[in-house]
């Protein structure tokens, strides 16, 4: 399994010298992440079927710590050390709420563990690090440039979620590392801000602080809470307010006859300003399989759809034993 040859520019890597702590032994820690996913699972033709990102090891025992959507229904999954082994790994959880993925390493990775940091502690102008596996040529030094809410299209939301600049070309799962050389979020998205010149590229980290209170009930279980009512809609803000940009095939609000295009109103009688506010909406139904009715305009036109929810986890594979 060779390795991309790539390097962060060098202007924007860390330097060693620059750190208290051992950088170079502290990226060790982190790993490469190739998952393959049957083409007909149901995530294959959204996120695709072979993955790759980066983790990072928490635990001596060969847990790794990634972002969810690069495990979603892998049928494998390889890990790939510092010192170029690659590892078969079992995907432990995958957590919806707030989009962690837990994979155990099914052999000895014999490599550094990441001790967790504070993530709340971190406020706008923070500095840090963003590492793929790889090392220091992997790895960028950014700032934090802001901490909000943040609402993603696909039914997602997280309260105070870190973005940071510059961004790193190779986010997935890659770790986000503070001045002590512990970890404080998990790398998910790159976003754009402005336009032409002006655009600036950020990451949205998922702070590590979300996965403290649910990692035992992860291990345990392989999922940190109940299943929330899901409508496999995609939804985004517009300057005319909420609208549906696709569905998902066979998931509810497809059965129920929404569309692409479709202008969101309300849920019941309550007005939507904006996404987060959808999605707690739909949440606050109760349990999978409440109805959630959705006043939308089509082609100017209002209407009313009634969409029988489902838990999202049922449409997904499970992961083979091994």
């Amino acid at each position: 399994m060779p390795t991309p040859e790539w390097d962060i520019p060098a202007n924007l890597q860390p330097n060693p010298a620059d750190y208290s702590f051992d950088l170079e032994h502290a990226l060790r820690s982190v790993v490469g992440l190739r998952a393959n996913v049957p083409s007909d699972a149901f995530t294959a033709g959204t996120l695709g079927t072979e993955r790759q990102g980066n983790g990072v090891i928490i635990r001596q025992d060969g847990l790794v710590l990634t972002i969810g959507y690069l495990i979603t229904e892998a049928e494998t999954i390889w890990l790939i050390t510092a010192d170029g082994r690659a590892t078969p790994g079992h995907p432990i959880a995958f957590d919806s709420t707030t989009g962690f993925g837990l994979v155990q390493a099914l052999g000895k990775l014999n490599m550094p563990v990441m001790e967790f940091g504070d993530s709340d502690a971190l406020p706008i102008g923070t500095e840090a690090i963003i590492a793929a596996a790889g090392g220091c040529h992997h790895a960028i030094e950014t700032k934090i440039v802001g901490r909000q809410e943040f609402a993603g299209y696909w039914e997602y939301l997280i309260d105070n979620a870190i973005f940071a600049a510059p961004a790193h070309p190779f986010w997935s799962g890659s770790p986000m590392i503070d001045r002590a050389g512990k970890l404080v979020g998990t790398g998910s998205l790159i976003l754009q801000q402005g336009e032409g010149k002006k655009r600036t590229d950020m990451n949205m980290i998922v702070p590590i602080s979300l996965l403290r209170p649910v990692l035992d009930a992860l291990l345990t279980t392989g999922r940190a809470s109940p299943p929330r009512p899901w409508l496999g809609m995609y939804a985004m803000d517009s300057e005319g307010g909420l609208v549906v940009g696709g569905v998902s095939d066979t998931g509810p609000a497809a059965l129920a006859g929404i569309q692409a295009g479709d202008c969101i109103v309300s849920v019941g009688d309550e007005k939507i300003p904006d996404l987060g506010a959808l999605w707690r909406k739909v949440w606050a139904a109760g349990h999978p399989g409440a109805v959630v009715t959705l006043r939308i305009t089509r082609d100017g036109e209002p209407q009313t759809i009634r969409i029988k929810s489902a838990d999202r986890g049922s449409f997904l594979r499970g992961p083979k034993l091994h």
